[in-house]
């Protein structure tokens, strides 16, 4: 499944081809693409045609579009009581795509949704979503004010306003307004294990187990690290690791191990190849070997799937928890 730095890949993407253009019209070719959206098919469409996309927003592994309706003023001279009140919302799930294609691109096998775009000069003119597993889809949800009053997440114009699907996790670590502060108080007042932690989208949003991993290896930090035991120096050099690792998956282009992972322009991540624990079982840890240590990568079963370790630079601790 997608997680943070793919989404904002997709995220950056669509910024740059989709903001402040109009939906001219959409076609809905697999209504199981829009089964989020209660009202159903036509009033999905009647939502977004005439609309003008304000923006790509993201917060974790939620992304949406803040649309503008017709006959309302722009954003900028909109007093804040008139501020966007719905949007698109996409949900990638384990296969969605979204892509930017011309008309003369013929349709793919899985196209969901085709969303066509008013025409600017040298810009793909539609938005099509495919999905292949049909686990994903797209719906037009309410924006509602931030718990905080700060930007609902990471876009282009910052809007002191969230989509309501997303308003219950906590800020992702590439937000300029995610609080460290916030996230020790939460890890300190828990009894669980640092992974799980890192996976609760209430602690911390956008995480998911390739790049947990990843950055506990990088913290040199076993799983089972116990929350309440963590002090502020081990829990900001995992967020710095987080925060690296997540920096350096998004210059990749992110992570794809399948064709199922692309960009808004088809392209696949590159950061597979430079992942040191996920995946690398029975492989020797680069960091070990490159002191001359022979340690290597072990996987174990964590909440129904994997967690991949150095034994000897993330020694398990004697009071660890799942």
């Amino acid at each position: 499944m997608p997680e943070l730095p793919e989404v904002e890949v997709v995220r950056r993407g669509l910024a740059r081809w989709v903001r402040g253009r109009s939906v001219t019209g959409v076609d809905v070719l697999d209504p199981r693409s829009i089964r989020r959206h209660a009202l159903g098919t036509e009033d999905f469409i009647g939502n977004l045609e005439h609309a003008t996309v304000l923006d790509v927003v993201r917060r974790g592994k939620f992304l949406w579009m803040p649309l503008a309706m017709p006959g309302l003023p722009d954003t900028e001279s909109r007093p804040a009581e008139d501020l966007p009140a719905v949007a698109l919302m996409a949900h990638l799930g384990m296969s969605g795509q979204l892509l930017m294609q011309d008309p003369d691109v013929p349709d793919e096998k899985h196209l969901k949704v085709r969303i066509k775009l008013s025409p600017v000069e040298g810009m793909p003119e539609q938005l099509r979503f495919v999905d292949q597993r049909i686990f994903g889809g797209l719906f037009v949800t309410s924006l509602i004010p931030t718990s905080d009053g700060g930007p609902g997440g990471l876009g282009e114009t910052p809007l002191p306003e969230i989509a309501e699907e997303a308003a219950h996790i906590a800020r992702d670590p590439l937000d300029p307004h995610f609080s460290f502060d916030a996230f020790y108080r939460r890890i300190k007042n828990r009894k669980t294990g640092i992974k799980r932690a890192l996976l609760d989208q209430s602690v911390i949003s956008g995480i998911g187990n390739i790049y947990a991993d990843e950055a506990l290896w990088r913290a040199r930090l076993h799983y089972a690290r116990a929350t309440d035991t963590m002090r502020r120096a081990d829990a900001g050099k995992l967020v710095e690791a987080v925060n690296d690792v997540m920096n350096a998956a998004l210059a990749a282009g992110g992570t794809s191990f399948d064709s199922l992972y692309v960009n808004v322009n088809g392209d696949s991540g590159y950061f597979a190849r430079s992942l040191n624990a996920y995946g690398r079982a029975g492989e020797l840890c680069s960091r070990c070997e490159a002191i001359g240590l022979h340690s290597v990568i072990k996987r174990e079963q964590f909440m129904n799937r994997s967690s991949y370790t150095c034994p000897v630079c993330q020694p398990r601790p004697r009071n660890g928890r799942w």
